[in-house]
């Protein structure tokens, strides 16, 4: 028996009629579930496996495949840093070690207090703003080493929830592969990426009334 919070089975509901068999919904339902859990469980793939009507082994062949799946309990901020080429030529590698030390999580791994996961990640799309960095899947171009270790303080001593994008890079970023356009008004409430309709975004808490 499935007993998600009440949004995110309605979130369900909404991912289950957009798509004219429930098996396609697959991967949008993960999402749902790793929001619910914190990470795809071995319940959480029997949930969605009961959504979809597929066996729970059809889930977790979708969920082992992709990297953005965690199957395992992850921090409350999820710390990605990319190095591949681009990044890895402009300092990347420089940037994931400043992470690591200042949060004394190697990379690949969860702190004991649950805060941080440290991963190294391949190209996010954002090559012309190297080095970039995710923290719960929010973008961050331009970063220095230097930035990144005041970015980790921050996040320690406010615990800004949700995360928007736009403000740490306004506060730590620098060179951007392009202009962002219009600034956005949700952001990431924990681990997952932020979509409005999977019920795992949050609103912008810097907005006024």
């Amino acid at each position: 028996m499935i007993t998600w919070s009440k949004d995110r089975a309605e979130a369900a509901q909404r991912i289950l009629g957009s798509y004219p068999e429930r098996r396609s919904a697959v991967m949008p339902l993960l999402y749902v579930a790793m929001a619910e859990y914190g990470y795809v469980s071995e319940q959480a793939m029997r949930d969605v496996a009961e959504l979809t009507g597929l066996t729970p082994v059809q889930v977790s062949s979708v969920a082992s495949f992709y990297t953005m799946y965690k199957r395992e309990e992850v921090g409350r901020y999820l710390v990605s840093v990319c190095t591949s080429v681009s990044c890895h030529l402009l300092g990347g590698d420089d940037v994931l070690h400043a992470v690591e030390a200042e949060t004394g999580v190697p990379h690949g791994e969860t702190g004991p207090d649950g805060t941080f996961s440290v991963e190294h990640v391949e190209c996010i799309g954002a090559c012309g703003g190297a080095p970039a960095v995710q923290v719960n899947y929010e973008l961050i171009e331009g970063v220095t080493p230097e930035k990144a270790v005041e970015l980790c303080q921050w996040l320690n001593a406010t615990e800004p929830d949700p995360l928007l994008g736009d403000e740490m890079q306004a506060l730590f970023g620098g060179q951007r592969s392009f202009d962002w356009g219009p600034s956005e008004s949700t952001g990431s409430k924990g681990p997952v990426p932020a979509f409005g309709p999977y019920s795992t975004a949050g609103t912008d808490r810097l907005a006024g009334p």
